[in-house]
């Protein structure tokens, strides 16, 4: 269902090349004077946990592709293995669509290519340069790689990408568009000019360059930005009777889909939450599904202090009169993935629905909301439901005001 490589905190190092290294020469690093130093960083090589692109993706193919690319074609293999979908007759293949987003585009590309233009002028452009830093090309690649030819559907808003790219899907479902969806979102590697542009902005953590598995702690008292993550989730979704007579794992169910709009500001949420307590009450409504049936959140919750602030009040004002509910951000181990956020956090709510475990929010030590939510600190617990199905709610939100929100639920046929 998902690619296994999970971004861990780190401080981030000067860039250098391998034949740098290789030559003992010093290279300025392109970080120096940035005041945040820590990302997610997925784990290069061939021990568990760890990922060596050069053994799933030919390297000629790397040169026609992103990393975000490249990431999203792992998980995406991944997961149908899991699903045991691989359509192999052209009526499969139609009925199988993509809806695959990401956040940024190519910046790393853009710049490099801009310097490699200064130095050899038009010779030094990559032919593939403008379909690597496009943003459908994420489930474009992914389309091409299967022979899916169902809708081929590419979202960018921001950091609810991946949410908004399961909800469209389902609806893709839907609407008998088709019986099978491939989606998730996807993020390459942060690089000096987004770690930059975000560190600008003030939006990224700079208390714990030191300390970086610290960095990432929402809801906490010293939260103070988020870290920025590389990664892509992906998730295979099908039409009931279709995965039943194929005698498919279901392991949760998709109930309603919201969608909203601040119109406040730019980067800055509702203060009051309102956009994201309409995007919650949206997706309840389309679900079917009272706010006392909700059981567990699972918080877009960055490690801002605004954004998480501003959550909370609106996960009280929709759902706060149910006393057994939990709310836990899984930031606090992932840092943010940007347009993978949605489809990750998705993803684990999936799976808290399907196992009856909720993630603990790591480096929660003294909740600072304002609100008085049963935020649940670092430790995973046991979800003991109340109710024949565990019914949870997952919330992103992103830049631009746009908000999205997915009810899930286990499945039981």
């Amino acid at each position: 269902m998902l690619c296994p490589y999970l971004p861990q905190l780190f401080r981030v190092r000067p860039l250098r090349s391998y034949q740098a290294e290789a030559s003992g020469a010093f290279y300025f690093s392109e970080y120096d004077g940035i005041p945040c130093r820590v990302a997610g960083l997925i784990q290069r090589g061939d021990k568990s946990g760890q990922l060596n692109i050069d053994k799933v993706i030919e390297p000629s193919k790397q040169r026609t592709m992103s990393e975000g690319s490249m990431y999203v074609l792992v998980a995406a293999e991944e997961a149908l293995n899991d699903a045991k979908w691989k359509p192999v007759t052209e009526e499969d293949k139609i009925r199988t669509g993509v809806a695959i987003g990401m956040g940024l585009v190519g910046m790393k590309e853009i710049y490099q290519t801009k310097d490699m233009m200064n130095q050899k002028g038009y010779k030094g452009v990559n032919p593939f340069f403008l379909p690597k830093i496009l943003v459908n090309m994420a489930a474009g690649n992914v389309s091409v790689k299967f022979g899916l030819k169902g809708p081929n559907h590419a979202v960018s808003t921001a950091c609810t990408t991946g949410l908004h790219s399961v909800g469209d899907a389902c609806r893709f479902i839907q609407h008998g568009n088709a019986d099978v969806m491939i989606a998730g979102g996807t993020e390459e590697s942060p690089n000096p000019l987004s770690v930059a542009g975000f560190s600008k902005m003030r939006a990224l953590s700079t208390s714990y360059n030191d300390n970086p598995k610290q960095a990432s702690r929402p809801f906490d008292r010293k939260r103070d930005g988020f870290i920025m993550s590389e990664g892509a989730a992906v998730l295979v979704l099908e039409e009931l009777s279709h995965a039943l007579n194929r005698g498919a794992t279901i392991y949760a169910e998709i109930l309603g889909y919201g969608l909203s709009g601040d119109g406040h500001h730019i980067t800055a949420p509702s203060e009051d939450g309102s956009g994201a307590y309409r995007c919650m009450k949206t997706a309840l409504n389309d679900a079917q599904v009272e706010s006392s049936q909700i059981e567990y959140v699972n918080a877009h919750a960055t490690s801002t202090p605004l954004g998480d602030m501003a959550e909370s009040k609106a996960i009280m004002q929709c759902l706060g009169r149910n006393t057994n509910l939990r709310v836990s951000s899984t930031k606090g181990a992932t840092g943010h993935l940007l347009g993978a956020a949605g489809s990750i956090e998705a993803f684990f709510t999936v799976m808290s629905c399907y196992s009856g475990k909720i993630p603990g929010t790591l480096n929660l030590y003294e909740p600072n909301t304002g609100v008085g939510l049963n935020y649940i600190a670092n430790d995973s617990v046991d979800w003991i439901s109340k109710s024949p199905k565990r019914i949870a709610l997952t919330n992103s939100f992103g830049f631009g005001g746009t908000n999205g929100c997915l009810c899930i639920s286990s499945f039981i046929q």
